[in-house]
């Protein structure tokens, strides 16, 4: 029999909303085949018996009435005791794994086909919001039209089924390279080792991919996280739009994207800084395959000391990007992000010109929009400037919001006047 999980009294809601995980201290009983052949038994969750259905397996989610709520994968090593996989009953699933996942694949790859051609770059599995819990899967295409994938395992409830996964993915994408990124520290958390390798034949490390008509060189070994932001793709375009003839403020610039589409959309000049001497030196190549480096400044430094050290010095830009890294990364640490996040933004609207244009990002789901749009008004406030916002945005349509699973809404992006 597929072991089953019932749930304590009352905590179905979440799941019956669409919430993707099941957490250890949720769960009453635990209903299984016993092995030594006495039958059935229903055990307490924290009984040591409880054990006897391992980690990686399979189980069927139920209410405390009994009600079925889902299938999942148990993992008593981490918090999130089960991660839902689907909302049909395990033996459809198990009957054929391989068609499954490659069903789920495929409907990810056709929804992606109404937003992107065959040429662009994008995130084809997020997690979650794409019904494979912990599965990240990019896909780049370069210059000469190859396509490869960088994956991520991050979870037991992906991980076993890695083989069926990558074999969809050949099916479906027929990549030329697929590198395998699991170095998330979460898969620790989930009792798994961090590894990084490629399936199938090595590739090179380095490509150059085309996004919004610029060329970003994306390494897809040792670039952070999957190698390349995608989530700003749309925002960076919208923001470049309002940059012709302007002086430009590319903060926390990474590989200098925003700042390459800005110079594409007609910008005067960009500087763009990062704390990063290797992001640095990319901005570098960047702006040279772009032919871009007498109008792109890259400097190396930390964001705060350069806007203090600008506003000290009287400089002033038309357009500021402020795309930090997750200040964040868990709800008892939202006060001091909230004054990390007020402190560059105050500083950005002092720096700009009146009527000029601040593009602001959080990419904390923990500092979520009530927050960030707080935040914005009370820097306003002290830097005695008016804001209008023009724009609210997030991710692309590669990263799709799941209703019932707020982590799924990440990123914020507001585009600003400021008068």
């Amino acid at each position: 029999m597929i072991p089953r999980i019932f749930l304590k009294k009352k905590e179905e809601l979440e799941l019956k909303h669409g919430f993707p995980w099941v957490f250890n201290n949720e769960i009453d009983t635990v209903k299984f085949e016993a092995k030594n052949g006495s039958g059935v038994k229903t055990v307490s969750y924290t009984d040591a018996e409880a054990m006897a259905v391992e980690s990686g397996s399979v189980v069927e989610v139920c209410a405390k009435s009994g009600e079925f709520l889902g299938t999942g994968v148990l993992n008593h090593n981490s918090v999130i005791a089960v991660r839902i996989i689907g909302r049909g009953h395990a033996d459809r699933i198990l009957e054929d794994v391989p068609g499954y996942f490659l069903a789920k694949i495929q409907a990810a790859y056709d929804l992606r086909k109404k937003f992107y051609s065959t040429k662009d770059s994008y995130r084809l599995i997020f997690g979650e919001s794409d019904f494979i819990p912990g599965l990240i899967v990019e896909r780049y295409v370069d210059l000469k039209k190859n396509v490869y994938l960088v994956v991520q395992f991050s979870t037991l409830s992906c991980e076993i089924f890695k083989n069926e996964i990558l074999n969809a993915l050949r099916k479906v994408c027929k990549p030329f390279g697929i590198f395998e990124k699991s170095d998330d520290p979460n898969r620790e958390k989930e009792g798994l080792k961090l590894k990084s390798c490629w399936h199938g034949e090595v590739r090179d490390e380095k490509i150059v991919i085309r996004e919004n008509d610029v060329l970003i060189e994306v390494d897809l070994v040792n670039g952070q996280k999957t190698g390349y932001f995608l989530d700003q793709k749309n925002n960076r375009q919208l923001v470049g739009s309002l940059c012709e003839g302007k002086r430009v403020l590319d903060a926390f610039a990474h590989t200098g994207a925003f700042a390459l589409n800005a110079i594409k959309c007609g910008a005067k000049e960009a500087i763009a800084v990062d704390f990063s001497e290797r992001a640095v030196d990319l901005i570098k190549r960047n702006a040279e395959l772009n032919h871009s480096t007498d109008k792109l400044t890259a400097v190396c430094a930390d964001v705060f000391d350069v806007l203090k050290e600008y506003e000290k010095n009287g400089e002033k830009f038309d357009v500021i990007i402020l795309d930090p890294p997750a200040f964040t990364k868990s709800a008892k640490n939202i006060e001091k992000a909230y004054g990390g996040y007020k402190e560059i933004n105050l500083r950005a609207m002092r720096l700009l010109n009146p009527g000029g244009i601040l593009a602001t990002c959080s990419c904390s789901h923990f500092f979520d929009a009530q927050n960030f749009y707080s935040m914005i008004m009370k820097a306003a406030t002290d830097s005695k400037r008016r804001v209008q916002i023009l724009a609210k945005t997030g991710a692309g349509p590669d990263h799709p919001i799941l209703a019932g699973y707020p982590k799924s809404e990440y990123l914020k992006c507001a585009v600003c006047r400021v008068l």
